[in-house]
């Protein structure tokens, strides 16, 4: 948003210096981009007059000419500009003067051996718009030409300051210089001198174009004024031009002008159809009733005012007539229905679409205009109307226009609710005053005492009610008094900001300043630190990178699939490669694979916490999930396997997994899994622990893996995050529990048995604990063993146990019997047949 100063200065007083005010604004939220003096565009440029005009002795195309400057001796200048003569007062660059727009240095100099000192310059040598070619001639830019020698700046307007300011999404009304004069005033206490407008002018109801769909405005407002006695070819004042080109837009003609004043000046988009043209590309009258809004349909032409043929979609909102497109709702109007010389009659749009419409538009073309990113902020629906009439005044007033009825289709909001504001959540959430202060640029009107006489019991001192109050009414609110604070009634411009209490009490503090309070720490201040829950999860995430994973974070958003309709749209997407909530977390990370193993990495171990999203009914649920991929080959060296790739199986894979669960000291049991379409259907398992689903690890399935190009050692896992947490910090698993070291040697037995190949170790493992107690101390898997001499649905597993007793050393009396019970125990549970 390009402000400039004299407008500025029109709307509200200013007495502070240019970066007195830029750094008020930035520090109340409006970030200054750039601070551009106009005045350094012409700085060192002198009206001088023509006294004698020669062509160059050297050169066809160049004249020599002798320029009086009021210095007493004319300067003899070389010029190359077609339309210089004798008698006309142009701009002059001095010798030393420099040219920002061109970048040029003016330095006495010979062109073609004559000598030259100065230029004469043309409008676009100085920064401004022109439409021809040649120097400027003053006498036709201006009734009054300035004496000889006099700065030429002022003539053209180059006497101005513009900031340039960053609007945020949440302050629409900063899109206005009427908004921003607000701002300032707010701040430094200025007195206002805004342009009187009508909030309630008199208007008639309509209906739109029965087959549009009109629903589509929302609660929106469309607005139609009928207005005669036009004169497309009628130019604006020079003061409307000079406002439009300082705040950089064009001047087209007095009626788009005026609507483009209107915006910069309010912050309401108009636009202006001409009838006739309407009429004629219908073929019908056109009438109010005529109008309607709809999508457009794809690859629906539009030939726009930019003079572009834009192909629709039905993304797309669109003003139609008669059925016909007319412009595109909130962004541009057609090329065939603009103003033009020819315009006798127009219809005035003046119109609240929706910011998503907008928004939607826009990202679908690929288009932003001025209009756009004043309709995508929000504006506020009582302005609609009012802007409109301020145009129209503004018609009556320079071009002669009349008026002939307004039409609207929509409804006025009703008074807004007020908002209570209480006093001690005031107190509360912003703290005591501080005595010091460091900001020099506060509101001037409060700079008296922000101390408040009213004491707490800790002596702390908080804002008088009458800076509260000042505060507020600076930004246009209307305050009630009431028992425990204020009932505030918050501006139109401000309604969409300012909707909540602590929205008004950011407001106070943002003008009072921020460094104008003390810091509001707890008292006393007690040292944090982590829960089990954060303790456990940073310890997961250790175990995790120590067993080689490397943590990784993928975005929520996805795109539509086609194989995964369950997938959650949300409502207004950014892209459509981001318009969904993932569902897991493999598919991104396979991704990841891919891009690492075409990147020559030999491999790609990586792991995430994150969520995944589901949808129950209209209930959409989170659900945080351990994701992760054992992909390829991951080590330091290469000697062991000489120099060759050594693919991990999938046992070694689900060992380094089983490392991770040991850290946190938890027991995982693994059953089969052979319905997961992602997962090779007889290496994959899903794990339990405590008894509950934790979720799934496997080998990705050779079809996918060769579709993906990944190799076969891919290994997948998805884990429930809630799950883990819970079991690893059980008291029985997070507390320490010391033991004393054995002082009497163990004993070790090994116990084969031939069981079904179904039969799963941990099932045996678990049998063989149950059986062996007190003195089974521990049990592991050191073999297993399938085909040879044994059936084809049978395969020996082989166990190693240890016993132990706590007070001396065992015998094999008492070692026999309960070895002897742990093999009874498997051939009565598994029908075993015992091979040791």
């Amino acid at each position: 948003m390009r402000v400039p100063l004299s407008w500025l200065q029109d709307l509200v007083q200013l007495n502070e210096t240019v970066e007195i005010l830029a750094e008020g604004l930035s520090m109340a939220g409006f970030e200054i981009e750039a601070i551009e003096d106009l005045a350094s565009h012409a700085q060192g440029v002198v009206v001088g007059l023509v006294k004698d005009h020669q062509p160059h002795p050297n050169a066809d195309k160049l004249s020599v000419c002798q320029v009086d400057v009021g210095s007493g001796e004319c300067l003899q200048i070389v010029c190359g500009a077609q339309n210089v003569r004798t008698g006309i007062h142009v701009p002059v660059a001095m010798v030393g003067a420099t040219l920002p727009a061109v970048g040029i240095k003016i330095k006495a100099s010979q062109l073609r051996g004559v000598p030259s000192q100065g230029m004469i310059c043309s409008l676009a040598e100085l920064g401004l718009e022109s439409n021809c070619d040649g120097i400027a001639i003053l006498e036709e830019i201006a009734e009054n030409v300035p004496n000889l020698g006099q700065p030429v700046g002022p003539l053209f307007g180059l006497d101005d300051t513009v900031l340039e300011l960053a609007i945020t999404a949440n302050r629409p009304d900063g899109m206005s210089m009427v908004g921003i004069a607000r701002e300032v005033a707010a701040l430094t206490g200025a007195s206002l001198q805004l342009p009187q407008l009508d909030m309630a002018p008199i208007h008639k109801s309509f209906t739109p174009d029965s087959t549009s769909s009109v629903s589509m405005l929302k609660g929106g407002l469309y607005g139609l004024t009928a207005l005669e006695n036009v004169d497309g070819g009628l130019t604006s004042p020079a003061w409307i031009k000079q406002r439009l080109e300082r705040s950089g837009l064009k001047s087209v003609n007095g009626v788009v002008d005026i609507t483009n004043l209107v915006m910069l000046e309010q912050g309401q988009p108009l636009h202006a159809f001409d009838i006739d043209a309407l009429e004629m590309i219908t073929g019908q009258t056109v009438s109010a009733e005529c109008f309607g809004l709809r999508q457009a349909r794809n690859n629906e032409v539009f030939n726009g005012l930019d003079g572009h043929q834009l192909a629709l979609n039905e993304n797309c909102q669109i003003v139609t007539c008669h059925h016909i497109p007319v412009a595109i709702a909130g962004v541009m109007g057609s090329a065939e229905s603009g103003v033009s010389a020819k315009t006798r009659r127009i219809w005035l749009e003046s119109a609240m679409f929706t910011p998503t419409a907008v928004r939607t538009t826009c990202r679908a073309l690929g288009l932003r205009t001025d209009a756009s990113s004043r309709f995508e902020k929000g504006l506020p629906i009582e302005m609609t109307l009012a802007s409109a009439r301020r145009a129209v005044t503004l018609m009556e007033e320079h071009l002669g226009i009349k008026s002939n009825g307004c039409w609207v289709y929509g409804e006025l909001l009703k008074t807004a609710e007020p908002v209570k504001l209480r006093r001690n959540a005031i107190h509360r959430l912003l703290g005591p005053v501080a005595e010091e202060v460091s900001n020099e640029f506060l509101l001037s009107s409060l700079e008296g005492d922000l101390l408040s006489s009213k004491a707490d019991e800790n002596d702390h001192r908080y804002l008088e009610d009458e800076i509260i109050e000042r505060s507020l009414l600076a930004l246009g609110c209307e305050l009630a008094p009431c028992e425990d604070g204020w009932l505030v009634t918050v501006p139109p411009t401000r309604r969409r900001d300012l909707s909540r209490e602590v929205d008004l009490i950011e407001e106070v503090s943002r003008l009072v300043g921020f460094d104008r309070f003390e810091a509001h720490l707890p008292d006393p201040i007690e040292p944090g630190g982590l829960t089990n829950t954060q303790t456990a999860e940073r310890l997961l995430r250790q175990m995790l990178s120590g067993a080689g994973l490397q943590e990784v974070t993928t975005l929520s958003l996805v795109g539509a699939d086609n194989d995964e309709p369950q997938r959650i749209a949300i409502s207004n997407p950014l892209l459509a490669e981001t318009s969904h909530l993932r569902t897991n977390l493999w598919e991104e990370h396979l991704r990841i694979c891919q891009r690492n193993l075409q990147s020559s990495q030999p491999g790609c171990w990586l792991y995430e916490i994150g969520n995944v999203y589901t949808q129950t009914g209209e209930q959409i649920n989170q659900r945080a999930v351990l994701g992760g991929v054992i992909c390829a080959e991951r080590r330091f060296e290469r000697w062991s396997t000489n120099g060759k790739i050594k693919s991990m199986t999938y046992h070694q894979a689900r060992g380094q997994l089983a490392q991770v669960f040991k850290g946190l000291k938890l027991d995982i049991n693994d059953l089969p899994l052979k319905d997961n379409p992602s997962l090779h259907p007889g290496r994959s398992a899903e794990l339990f622990v405590e008894g509950k689903l934790l979720g799934h690890f496997g080998q990705l399935h050779p079809a996918l893996s060769e579709r993906l190009d990944l190799p076969e050692a891919t290994y997948l896992f998805a884990l429930d995050l809630q799950y883990i947490i819970q079991a690893a910090t059980r008291s029985n698993r997070w507390t320490p529990i010391f033991r004393p070291f054995p002082t009497v040697p163990a004993m070790e037995l090994d116990l084969a048995v031939i069981v079904s190949r179904e039969c799963s170790c941990s099932d045996l493992m678990q049998a063989i604990r149950k059986a062996g107690k007190p003195l089974l101390e521990h049990v592991e898997l050191i073999d297993r063993f399938e085909g040879g001499q044994l059936d084809h649905d049978s395969c020996s597993q082989a166990f190693r146990l240890r016993y132990r007793s706590k007070d001396s050393t065992l015998s094999e009396d008492r070692v026999n019997p309960i070895h002897e019970k742990v093999r009874q125990a498997l051939v009565k549970q598994f029908s075993a047949e015992l091979r040791s």
